[in-house]
């Protein structure tokens, strides 16, 4: 496959040198498979090969691109879309900096997030999947749905300023199980995330679902007051969080136009808790690496943050270019976060109702509708849905009706944080639009935080 996608990048560089162009060319592939659950049934089942192609032709401080889906099978179009970024390039405004242009110094085939049992998955092992998610849990009144999305991801580069290309490949499967009351419009919700086949464990699913049913099918509802509580997070909810976090926080680009609570000064400073370590890691699979980034620079697991001091910014190349900083190996369409575990073992949700508790513990495993407040001083905002408790001094356990909380970064991550557990998981991030583009991160199971205030309360699932 490799030597295909390979052959047609130089076959693209060599006519746009001979058009006399700089020019860059950036190959995605998808092959990519959705069934989809809505009334405990399959509502869709589909899927797709799209190839795309992004063709940037540079000329000193101008730059264009133009993006198609392509037929390498085809050269004709492809070739006339070469010629169609050379005409917009003369036309573009230029830049205050001059854009650098991608050089790759060896060829790159990186394999490494690619599993062939993954890649195999059959519609009969995705219905297998949720079956056995589901058994026993429907009813009446209790109705599954969900996704079960999987596929390939192929990247490749070229540029003409030399004959090295560049080839990833990856598999990843997201999949989303939700148990909804017809009458009493709760939910309660898991996830899972794999890069190869072996990371498919649909009776932990299974397991949580049973333990979140028998509390919303048993336990009293309530609207819970507002005010300030300690907080357990679980991983969807930290996860999102970090997405976040990693976006409006050490982006240096973002914080040279104003848009992060960090800053040049902070560097080295403790910032968060001793107990937060944040590091951009692409040696983890689960996050879907890539040795290489776009413009051909080493991936290198680097720290963000370390036991809560501020370690460093991450510059793409071209926010490096415009703001005169040095790139760091981030011109890439995701990260692969992750960030240590604690010390307190808590390796599930069993586990986490059982623990001895000497005061009342909101447990909040998803926040949903989540958007940044103000990034200048890291506040964010987003509401539970999804599998909600309050975890009674007592022992027992009470169903709130959903809440909403707005904090800051600080108020998350810093000293209120009271433990984590030891025990990781991933959170996979993958956006379900545009082109493919897998992404996770791996993080702790749980977040135990004191103070998190309640600003909203609903009366009513």
């Amino acid at each position: 496959m490799e030597k295909n996608v390979i052959s047609l990048l130089k076959e693209l560089r060599a006519y746009a040198l001979q058009k006399g162009l700089q020019a860059a060319i950036f190959y995605h592939e998808e092959d990519s498979y959705l069934m989809r659950f809505a009334n405990s049934a399959i509502s869709l089942n589909t899927n797709e090969h799209l190839i795309r192609l992004e063709i940037t032709v540079y000329e000193e401080k101008k730059r264009a691109t133009y993006s198609m889906i392509a037929d390498p099978e085809k050269l004709e179009p492809i070739k006339k879309g070469i010629e169609t970024a050379a005409e917009m390039v003369k036309h573009a405004q230029p830049l205050t900096y001059t854009p650098t242009l991608p050089r790759y110094e060896q060829d790159v085939i990186d394999m490494q997030a690619f599993d062939p049992f993954l890649a195999s998955l059959t519609n009969a092992d995705r219905l297998a999947y949720f079956n056995q998610v589901a058994q026993g849990l429907e009813s009446e009144d209790v109705k599954l749905s969900g996704i079960f999305s999987n596929g390939i991801t192929t990247t490749a580069q070229i540029s003409t300023t030399s004959e090295h290309t560049q080839y990833f490949a990856c598999t990843d499967a997201q999949i989303e199980v939700v148990l909804a009351h017809q009458q009493l419009k709760w939910e309660v919700n898991a996830q899972q995330s794999a890069q190869a086949k072996v990371d498919l464990a649909p009776e932990r699913l299974h397991n949580d679902l049973a333990l979140m049913l028998q509390h919303y099918q048993h336990d009293q509802a309530l609207q819970l007051p507002l005010g300030k509580y300690t907080v357990v997070f679980g991983s969807a909810a930290v996860g999102d969080l970090l997405d976040f976090l990693a976006m409006v926080g050490p982006n240096g680009g973002t914080m040279k136009r104003g848009y992060s609570f960090l800053s040049e000064e902070k560097l080295g400073q403790r910032v968060f808790s001793p107990s937060f370590t944040l590091i951009d890691n692409p040696e983890r699979r689960e996050t879907f690496p890539l040795s290489y980034d776009m413009m051909g620079l080493p991936r290198k697991p680097f720290p963000l943050f370390e036991d809560g001091i501020f370690k460093a910014f991450y510059w793409e190349q071209d926010d490096a270019d415009e703001f005169g900083a040095q790139p760091t190996g981030h011109s890439v369409d995701h990260l692969n976060l992750t960030m240590v575990g604690g010390q307190r073992s808590i390796p599930g949700l069993e586990a986490l109702l059982a623990m001895p508790r000497d005061e009342d513990i909101l447990y909040i495993p998803y926040l949903h509708y989540m958007n940044i407040v103000n990034p200048s001083v890291g506040m964010i905002t987003g509401s539970s849905r999804f599998g909600i408790l309050l975890l009674k001094k007592d022992g027992s356990v009470q169903v709130p009706y959903n809440v909403r909380i707005t904090q800051t970064f600080e108020d998350l991550f810093g000293e209120n944080v009271e433990w984590l557990a030891c025990e990781q998981t991933v959170h996979n991030t993958s956006s379900s639009y545009g082109k493919r583009n897998p992404s996770a991160i791996l993080l702790p199971r749980f977040l135990c935080v004191r103070g998190i205030e309640i600003s909203h309360s609903n009366s009513s699932y």
